[in-house]
Order: C-alpha cells, then sequence, then structure tokens
C-alpha cells in the first residue's frame, strides 16, 4: 500500500490501514527511506507517531519529514521482525539504529596446497581449503592460530615468503613451525599434522590425542627417544589446552546467552561454544528504559541478536533467564538456520558448566562497567569539598526560566541522583500570575510549587538545590526553604561572569555576600555546568512546544457559540486570521450560520 500525495495526509492513510503485523517504511520528499520498523498492529503502531505529542526530539524531525509510507504485510510478527532486519541492512535508514558490529565474523582458513598454511580469513570463502570456525572476534582467531603454531607447527607465512627462503625462519628456532620451507620435514609427515589440525577444529580431541600417543609410541619402538619426547610434551600442552577450555562436550553448535541489570547497567554476555569447544565470547552493553525487566532484556536481545545475524547460527541457545514463548522465537530463528533451534534455560552437566562460567563473566563485565562510574563518585567528591558539604550530593535538582520577551513563561526542574540524570522525575512548570519577564517571581512561584507537593507528599528532598540566576533568584527561593522550614536542604545559584564565557561562572551562597569562582578545570564546576545546561535545555524544549501550541491555536477557538464548523466556516469566508481580525460586525454577518448577536460577540472577543 501506498499513499503518494506532495503533502502526507496521516488521517487518511491512518483511516485505511490494516491491523495485521507487518513492516513500515517511512519516505522523504527525495523518495529516501529514511526510517523502518515493525508492528504486530500496524494501525496502532504507525498511528502513534501522529497521535502522540510527546515524542523525544529526533522523532519529532523523522516525523515532520514523511512524505510517504509505504507498508508490507506478514503472516507474523515473527516475519515481520526477520523482513525489518533485512530492510534495515539493505537501506540503512538514516533514523535507524544501525549495528555497527555487523560485519560476518573470522574465519580460520587452511588453504588446500601441498604445505597448508593457516590465516584468518573474513568475507566470501572463495578460496579452496578449509574454513574453521566463526570465531567471535579477531583476537580469539589469532589466538587460535598461535595454539596451531605451538602444538603442530604450521605454517603461517605468505606464500611470497614461503617460496623464496633459503633458510628457516625465527619461527622454526622457536619451534613455532617446523621448517616445511627448507625441507626440514617431508610433505606426508606435514600432511599429518595438518590432519590434526582438521580434528582439532572439528572437536574430535579423543582422535587427536590417539593419534598422538601412536606416534609417540612408534617412535619409541624405532628408538627415536627424542622424538617420542617432543610428541610426549605436544600431548601433555593439548591437554592442557583442552583442560583451559574449562568444559568440553560432543556438541556442535551452542550459543551461552547470560543477560543481567544491576543498578541500571544492563549487560549481555555470549558464550559461542563450536565443535565442543568454547571458542569465543562477546558482550554487549545496551541501553534500556527504566523498570526493564531481565525477562524483557533477554526477549529483546534474541530476538534482534540472532534474525540480524549474517553469520553461522547455533543449533542450541541456552539462556540464563526463563522468557515468554520461546519455542516461537526457536522456529523463528530455525527457519533463518535451515534446521532446527532449540532455546533451553534449564540445563545439565556440561551445558550447565557453561552456563555458570557465562553468569560469572557477566559479574564481572557489570562489576567493571560499575567501577568505571569512579569518575561520577569523584566528582561529587570534589563538589562536596568545594561547596564544604556535610555529605556527598546524591541528589540534586536545579531550576531554570525560559520565556520569549516575558510571554509563555515556562520553568523547569530536572534531577540528579548520584551524578546522572534522572529524567522520570524531571518537572514542568508554566508560570501564571507573574508580570511578564519577572524572573524572580517565577523562580518563586516554581520552586513553592516544586517544594510544597514534595512536602505534602513526603517525597525525597534534594540535598542540594540549584537556581540558574544570580543572588535576586537565590534570595527568591531561600524565601521560599525559609517559610517551608526546610534548612536541611544546601541552596546555591549559578550564573554567568560579566562576558558570560564558560568556565567564569559565579557560585552564590545565601549566608555570602562576594560570590565564589571555581577553577575551569575543576570537576565540581564541570558537574555543575552539566546540570545547568540541562535544565536550560528542558526549559527551552518546553517554551518552545508551549509556543508552538499557541500558534496552532486559532483566535476563534474559545469564543462562546463558534465550535469548528463555523470557525471553518469563519475563516473560508475570509480566507484567513487576518482578514477576519479586520472584518467588522457587519462583514461577519455574512458568514453562513451567524447572527447580529453572535457577529456582535466574536467583534468584541476579537478586539477585546
Amino acid at each position: 500500500m501506498t499513499i503518494s500525495q506532495s503533502t502526507f495526509d496521516a488521517n487518511l492513510f491512518l483511516k485505511n490501514l490494516t491491523k495485521l503485523p507487518g513492516i513500515y517504511q517511512m519516505i522523504n520528499q527525495a523518495g529516501e527511506i529514511i526510517y523502518v520498523g515493525k508492528a504486530k498492529n500496524l494501525k496502532k503502531r504507525v498511528s502513534s507517531y501522529f497521535q502522540k505529542q510527546d515524542h523525544p526530539p529526533k522523532t519529532k524531525v523523522m516525523v515532520s519529514q514523511i512524505h510517504d509510507i509505504q507498508i508490507v504485510v506478514t503472516e507474523s510478527e515473527n516475519e515481520a521482525l526477520i523482513l525489518e532486519n533485512q530492510f534495515i541492512k539493505k537501506y540503512r535508514p538514516r533514523y535507524n539504529v544501525i549495528f555497527r558490529d555487523d560485519k560476518s565474523y573470522p574465519y580460520i582458513f587452511l588453504s588446500a596446497e601441498e604445505f597448508p598454511r593457516l590465516s584468518i580469513h573474513r568475507g566470501k570463502q572463495t578460496q579452496k581449503g578449509d574454513y574453521f570456525g566463526p570465531f567471535t572476534g579477531s583476537a580469539a582467531a589469532r589466538y587460535s592460530i598461535s595454539l596451531m603454531q605451538k602444538l603442530f607447527q604450521i605454517r603461517q607465512c605468505e606464500n611470497s615468503v614461503f617460496n623464496y627462503r633459503s633458510r628457516p625462519c625465527l619461527q622454526y628456532q622457536i619451534k613455532r613451525c617446523s621448517g616445511s620451507c627448507v625441507n626440514k620435514i617431508s610433505a606426508a609427515d606435514y600432511q599429518k599434522d595438518v590432519q590434526l589440525v582438521r580434528l582439532f577444529y572439528q572437536g574430535k580431541n579423543d582422535s587427536v590425542i590417539q593419534a598422538l600417543t601412536e606416534r609417540m609410541e612408534t617412535a619409541s619402538q624405532q628408538l627415536e627417544f627424542e622424538k617420542a619426547a617432543q610428541i610426549r610434551d605436544q600431548i601433555i600442552q593439548l591437554r592442557r589446552v583442552l583442560e583451559k577450555q574449562a568444559v568440553q562436550g560432543r556438541e556442535s553448535d551452542i550459543d551461552i546467552v547470560a543477560a543481567g541489570i544491576k543498578e541500571k547497567v544492563a549487560a549481555i554476555f555470549i558464550l559461542h561454544i563450536r565443535n565442543g569447544l568454547v571458542q569465543g565470547s562477546r558482550n554487549f552493553f545496551p541501553k534500556v528504559p527504566l523498570d526493564t525487566s531481565l525477562t524483557e532484556l533477554m526477549e529483546s536481545f534474541l530476538g534482534h541478536y540472532y534474525t540480524a545475524s549474517q553469520n553461522e547460527l547455533p543449533s542450541e541457545i541456552v539462556i540464563n533467564t526463563d522468557i515468554e514463548e520461546p519455542a516461537s522465537l526457536a522456529r523463528t530463528i530455525g527457519e533463518l538456520r535451515a534446521g532446527k533451534v532449540r532455546i533451553a534455560h534449564y540445563v545439565k552437566t556440561s551445558r550447565a558448566a557453561w552456563l555458570d562460567m557465562a553468569n560469572r563473566n557477566l559479574q564481572e563485565m557489570i562489576a567493571a562497567r560499575l567501577a568505571s562510574k569512579s569518575h561520577t563518585q569523584k566528582r561529587l567528591q570534589c563538589l562536596m569539598d568545594e561547596l564544604n558539604l556535610d555529605k556527598l550530593p546524591m541528589r540534586m535538582e536545579c531550576f531554570d526560566i525560559s520565556h520569549f520577551q516575558g510571554e509563555q513563561t515556562v520553568a523547569s526542574c530536572v534531577v540528579f541522583e548520584q551524578g546522572q540524570a534522572k529524567k522520570s522525575d524531571y518537572r514542568r512548570f508554566n508560570i501564571k500570575e507573574v508580570t511578564g519577564g519577572d524572573d524572580y517571581a517565577a523562580i518563586e512561584q516554581a520552586v513553592r510549587r516544586r517544594f510544597n507537593r514534595l512536602v505534602k507528599e513526603e517525597a525525597k528532598l534534594p540535598d542540594l538545590l540549584i537556581i540558574d540566576g544570580g543572588k535576586g533568584q537565590l534570595n527568591q527561593a531561600q524565601k521560599v526553604l525559609d517559610d517551608l522550614e526546610l534548612d536541611q536542604v544546601t541552596l546555591i545559584s549559578v550564573a554567568k561572569g560579566s562576558d558570560r564565557k564558560v568556565g567564569m561562572e559565579q557560585i552564590f551562597f545565601p549566608s555570602e555576600a562576594i560570590a565564589r569562582r571555581l577553577e575551569e578545570d575543576s570537576l565540581a564546576l564541570h558537574l555543575i555546568q552539566a546540570i545547568r545546561d540541562e535544565a536550560h535545555r528542558f526549559a527551552i524544549t518546553g517554551h518552545r512546544g508551549k509556543r508552538e501550541k499557541v500558534r496552532k491555536t486559532s483566535f476563534l477557538e474559545g469564543i462562546p457559540g463558534v465550535g469548528a464548523k463555523r470557525r471553518r466556516a469563519i475563516i473560508q469566508h475570509f480566507g484567513g486570521l487576518q482578514e477576519v481580525k479586520r472584518a467588522g460586525v457587519s462583514d461577519l454577518k455574512q458568514v453562513e450560520g451567524i447572527s447580529q448577536n453572535l457577529a456582535q460577540l466574536i467583534y468584541d472577543q476579537l478586539h477585546d
């Protein structure tokens, strides 16, 4: 379905839109797809873009650019999910989140030559040889190749180097290459080592050890004790490597996925098991809304990660938390894999050991991420020291005023907890019954309304209250705190210096006549600036929204007896609001449905 007009008619489009699942593509005037989304109910989802008014700025800009919407109906929500990812990858719309790590995973390539070499390979597998993997990153692949050099002494050098060597290189000296370039090993013996590499990557570790054991015994029988000792050391090293894999099994392709949320930090850890061996891991720190449950986090991640993957999909996914309808998601992934996929939560034996490993890694990840917040802690500590506070300001609130030439005055209140913005606690206040441009009265009203409610509801009070302004604004806020007997709240105001240069801010205290100056590189000043700027941004956004609403409101609204039908008739008759304002009572009477009394009322309202 496509609606193409010079100006997009959202109401007409939504009126005829289906309620079936599918995807929608938003298109701009240039014919570019700017956003692709999925929906269980297309009508309900697409309608939300045009009916809601509290969209974030990015969404508002996107909606303003819509010139056309195209939809594709699917049989199920699962199909919509798959199709959405395909379209995003194909068209890379500017307003979609584009995963930066969707390139193909690296493989280990074993070339098909007389003396094969091992190398890392990405992309299409067009060369003759064996491909093992995928590995979750180049670091894991490089480690694997290094391991093969130690165990089986397979070459890694390019053919341009291999074909022209006259003496063995350093790799041969440190026993990481068998020196095949200068005939230190026969082609037949080299191929035996190559076969062991194949068996190793296929997960047939018992066969590898058995083959090495037979070699060692043969060397001993032939009285080649030095060679037998080398093979013995090789077997010992291989056993140690297999022990470092933590657990091993005969399973083929399994992903272990652990998800966790702690102190608002959400994390995902994936352990990739291929041919019974741990081949690597990946971790993610997704940004999630407040109060997101562990189940929601896991379901969302599995749906996006595995349906968007261009790489080899596992036959089994083990997760550390249960999800709703795992069988349905497993069928969707199975269709992409062209084979059966199982999603399991309650597991035993080797799977339980792998899951335990993933959970331990997950906890380490989250602990490390939380530790990185030490910088925020330092800023809070510095703020406490600079302002001589009795304790760390764990909760801070900041007020700012915004207006246009004294009209549509809006006050903002932003909240920071533990040095981070807590947007769910933000508030705006429409300032009423205050002389236009009187910032002092506006601050007093906003702070009083805010703290009256906090006291009434026995809500949490801020440790530090910041006012954007000078001494006058500070005094008004202090008056409110005194009236409410809130002496436990520390109050300051921050004003830009005389030249309004960033870093020259002045900090005012109620008990001090002279403002303080903090050093430009002060962590405390940086935190105050961040909070003040956020309050300013929030106030400006609210004020602009208020002005926009006023511009969209007709002068005729609110006049008794003039409903939508009569307003439309008046505008059509005169051609615009300015002509209506110029019209007299006799002119207004000419409009169908407008009586003498109503015409007089309209005239009086417009000229009052």
